[in-house]
């Protein structure tokens, strides 16, 4: 991977985006419903695009918002519309319009009080906690956000009735009804302008921090983190998150120091990301720079990404942490600190997140459910308090409260960071001397991810691929134990291969936008070895793809 001259340093002014000019392409650019890149596309984590590029302009979320109206509708959701946004430059201005349009058809809706911020866990706790009541319309939510996309970008995606995100069957419906609705010039869109609509009795305005933050006690160990008297510092990075430090640091008195509190669409105070663009991605080194850069000041360092569903992990001793070296800390933690949970709660995991997971959770005698990439599949056993843990290898993860019950089904960067802090408080170790005992028990294994070129025709046959197409019956000189095509947890195909030995696997999954294909590798034994899979991983797929 090619590291830019900007990486790690503050973004020179002259990449910044012109705002004005995205909000204004927003309104005035029409997508071409002829043109399929510039039509309603819901990927894993719903609607993304860029004004300027027109993909993500009024037109579509008006459609995409009308269509939810009419899947709502088809499936007898009568209860209010929960919606979130993050700081992204566009997101404001798509929740006007989805305001516009929700209100036109009537329907309820439910914002922060304030008119700001609300991150992603946050709508799903929102969500959970609305549905309690089972003598009351079910409500669901919608966020708005791109995640830590860059600051030109937009997202819009659609959380059910279960507090997670849409799956597959939901999105697809929502999708072809919304480029219908484009193709239609949006006839069927029903809209009322913004400043009516914001003052309708449809609009209820909701102090959505406070509830949150003082449910915080029902999954997190707020109280030994206070007796620990630790001196936490976080970054929000300009995101969502920004509303709730404090808050949380007031409520509960602890020490935290919120050592960025700017907002800023163009996110101009950033490090730039490895390849020089600018992305709040609280997983990477440059990025997270500027927290690292003061790691020594405080006992535990975290940040979240802009919709704060992600969580980042900075220890005085180590500096910022590895999130599969977090997940696996997080795990054997929460395993052995959650006496009410139930023994017999799976411990989810997709299939490209560390092996060092399923070392961890076999040894502790627990169930491993692997999964394919995406939170959606740990949606419904959170839901249900089947699925204890669920996590992703980029930094995304969710778990129950202490009683078994769930907490949210979506991602929640929020309390991954306070559960560090708690790890730090009971055992008096942070997450990252936690992570190095572990290696001694287990083993010390190096991951790395890479693209590799691939055709259209190339991906479309990795992605249908079928296991016995693999031939070969050796990896990196070590015997192959398992060639997967479908994801041992529940059986869902993966959209690729996996490759597993004793000591090491690599998985092969097309891009869904961009003409490679991405080999993700780990090794329990060195880089050599590494590399050795990595090298034999794209010869495989080569010929199992001929």
């Amino acid at each position: 991977m090619t590291i830019s001259k900007l990486a790690g340093k503050t973004a020179p002014t002259e990449i910044l985006e012109d705002i004005a000019a995205l909000k204004e392409a927003y309104y005035r650019l029409k997508p071409d419903p002829n043109i399929t890149e510039q039509q309603v596309s819901f990927g894993t984590s719903g609607h993304r695009g860029c004004s300027l590029k027109q993909t993500f302009n009024e037109h579509h979320i008006a459609t995409i918002s009308q269509a939810i109206i009419e899947y709502r509708q088809q499936e007898n959701i009568n209860g209010p519309i929960y919606i979130g946004m993050d700081t992204h430059a566009l997101s404001a201005e798509a929740q006007k319009t989805a305001i516009e349009v929700f209100v036109a058809n009537k329907q309820a809706v439910i914002i922060q009080g304030n008119g700001l911020y609300t991150p992603t866990p946050v709508i799903s706790h929102a969500i959970l906690e609305h549905n309690k009541d089972q003598t009351a319309p079910l409500a669901d939510g919608v966020v708005i956000t791109p995640s830590h996309n860059p600051p030109a970008d937009g997202g819009f995606k659609y959380n059910l009735t279960h507090g997670g995100p849409a799956d597959e069957d939901t999105t697809n419906r929502i999708q072809q009804r919304a480029n219908e609705l484009l193709a239609e010039n949006l006839e069927g869109v029903q809209r009322l302008e913004y400043s009516q609509a914001i003052q309708s009795k449809f609009v209820t305005k909701q102090d959505l921090i406070l509830s949150y933050v003082k449910d915080l006690e029902t999954i997190v160990d707020m109280q030994a983190i206070k007796k620990a008297n630790l001196k936490l510092g976080v970054d929000p990075m300009g995101g969502a998150g920004i509303d709730y430090w404090q808050p949380i640091a007031d409520y509960y008195d602890l020490d935290i120091s919120i050592v960025n509190d700017k907002v800023d669409p163009q996110f101009g105070f950033m490090p730039c990301d490895h390849d020089g663009k600018i992305r709040m991605d609280c997983s990477s080194p440059y990025a997270m720079a500027k927290l690292i850069d003061i790691k020594d000041q405080f006992d535990l360092g975290f940040a979240n990404d802009p919709d704060a569903d992600r969580h980042g992990i900075v220890t005085p001793t180590h500096g910022i942490m590895n999130p599969n070296h977090y997940l696996s800390v997080a795990i054997h933690y929460l395993a052995t600190h959650r006496s009410s949970w139930n023994q017999q709660v799976k411990i989810g995991k997709t299939l490209v997140s560390s092996s060092m997971i399923d070392r961890v959770v076999t040894a502790l005698n627990k169930n491993l459910y692997e999964v394919p990439v995406g939170f959606k599949w740990f949606v419904e056993g959170l839901f249900s308090g089947e699925v204890a843990f669920g996590g992703e290898e980029s930094a995304g993860a969710s778990f129950l409260r202490f009683d078994g019950s769930s907490w949210s089904t979506d991602k929640d960067g929020l309390i991954l960071n306070l559960l560090a802090a708690e790890i730090l408080a009971v055992t008096g170790k942070n997450p990252s001397q936690y992570y190095q005992e572990l290696t001694e028990q287990f083993g010390s294994p190096l991951y790395k991810r890479i693209d590799a070129a691939a055709t259209p025709k190339q991906k479309n046959i990795l992605k249908q691929l079928s296991a016995d197409k693999v031939k070969e019956s050796l990896l990196a000189g070590e015997k192959i134990t398992a060639k997967l095509t479908h994801a041992p947890g529940n059986n869902a195909a993966i959209g690729g291969l996996k490759v597993v030995t004793d000591k090491g696997w690599f998985a092969a999954r097309p891009s869904g936008t961009e003409d490679i294909y991405k080999i993700y590798a780990e090794s329990f034994i060195d880089e050599n070895h590494l590399n050795l899979i990595i090298k034999e991983a794209q010869a495989i797929v080569l010929n199992a793809m001929s």
